[in-house]
């Protein structure tokens, strides 16, 4: 078992661990019998800290600022607020939705707010903005995992997908960190290179386990691309089939690998909250279309047991393929990773 995995049960305490299992239950009783049945509370949450976004992927509505949503920043009062109501039962946060969290002047003061109260912490960075001193504050703010997006490893190749990003300031970024935590001595947060398999960067998918293995990162993946128009291919759909989320069928057009089927685990562990306390099913519904409850007008426990969100989660096992944010959705499918 990896560190980081070990890390996270540690945040386990007797009431989480018996949510968890409640979860597990319920779910699989629902995929068993057919009879949609929902036991617990979230073991984890997706917090946006920002929507803001430094780059402009072509892929990402919000660095190609195609939000219909308000752009703006969480408040650090209401974010208090949310953990007191879901601290008992959530021992895992990934503070990233959309956008860049270092946008966010106070970002850290989130993560130190959660650590208080003995949860785990991730999130997602393109690292434009990790200075020597903002990676000690990183290092020292508890922060358990750090994914830093490097898509490319010669400028020419990473802007292709990172529009108007620099390569070596996440290269700078990323040996601060690793240059921050020897000197402190504190071994978290785990590092990890994530390498987005494109068209444009998929010769260098080996090199990139090289760079990392170099700076001591203490990890690589290699994610698959969701792209939103793929039917009839892409550019950037990767040649490779193995590094690609999607395959031809008989009539000679893209679909997503493997058979999803009518279930989705993350509607029973999880949530999305936005930047401004909106709740939605998962993070595919990027652009918060499917609203289920506002964290500003209910809490938390009646929205999750309201007569909307049962009624999302018996759509999602009965007619899945019709919710367009589960037709383009890795949950359950065939997808690459290493």
């Amino acid at each position: 078992m990896k560190k980081a995995d070990l890390a996270i049960i540690r945040r386990l305490t007797v009431i989480r661990l018996l949510n968890a299992g409640l979860l597990k239950l319920s779910f699989w009783y629902t995929r068993i019998f057919g009879v949609v049945t929902h036991l617990g509370k979230p073991i984890s949450l997706s917090i946006e800290p920002t929507t803001a976004c430094n780059l402009g992927c072509p892929e990402c509505p919000s660095g190609l600022k195609q939000f219909t949503r308000a752009t703006g920043k969480m408040d650090l009062i209401f974010h208090k607020e949310i953990l007191r109501q879901v601290k008992h039962h959530v021992f895992y946060i990934n503070y990233y939705f959309q956008g860049e969290p270092f946008l966010h002047p106070q970002f850290l003061e989130l993560v130190r707010e959660a650590k208080k109260n003995n949860i785990y912490t991730s999130t997602s960075t393109n690292a434009h903005f990790i200075t020597k001193d903002k990676a000690k504050e990183i290092v020292t703010s508890g922060l358990d995992r750090l994914i830093i997006s490097i898509d490319g490893l010669t400028q020419a190749t990473y802007e292709q997908y990172r529009v108007n990003g620099q390569l070596d300031k996440v290269i700078e970024g990323s040996k601060f960190l690793v240059s921050a935590k020897k000197e402190l001595n504190i071994n978290t947060p785990h590092l990890i290179f994530q390498f987005l398999a494109v068209k444009p960067n998929e010769h260098e998918i080996p090199a990139v386990f090289t760079l990392a293995k170099e700076l001591n990162i203490d990890e690589v993946r290699i994610k698959t691309a969701q792209l939103y128009d793929y039917k009839m291919g892409n550019p950037l759909m990767p040649e490779q089939e193995q590094y690609s989320r999607y395959e031809l069928d008989k009539n000679g057009q893209y679909k997503l690998k493997g058979d999803q089927g009518n279930h989705c685990w993350r509607m029973w562990s999880g949530a999305v909250f936005t930047w401004n306390g909106l709740v939605v099913p998962c993070c595919f519904d990027k652009d918060a279309k499917h609203v289920i409850g506002d964290l500003n007008r209910q809490g938390f426990e009646e929205i999750w047991k309201s007569n909307k969100y049962r009624n999302f989660r018996k759509a999602v096992f009965s007619k899945r393929k019709e919710i367009d944010i589960c037709q383009n959705c890795s949950e359950g499918t065939k997808v690459f990773s290493e």
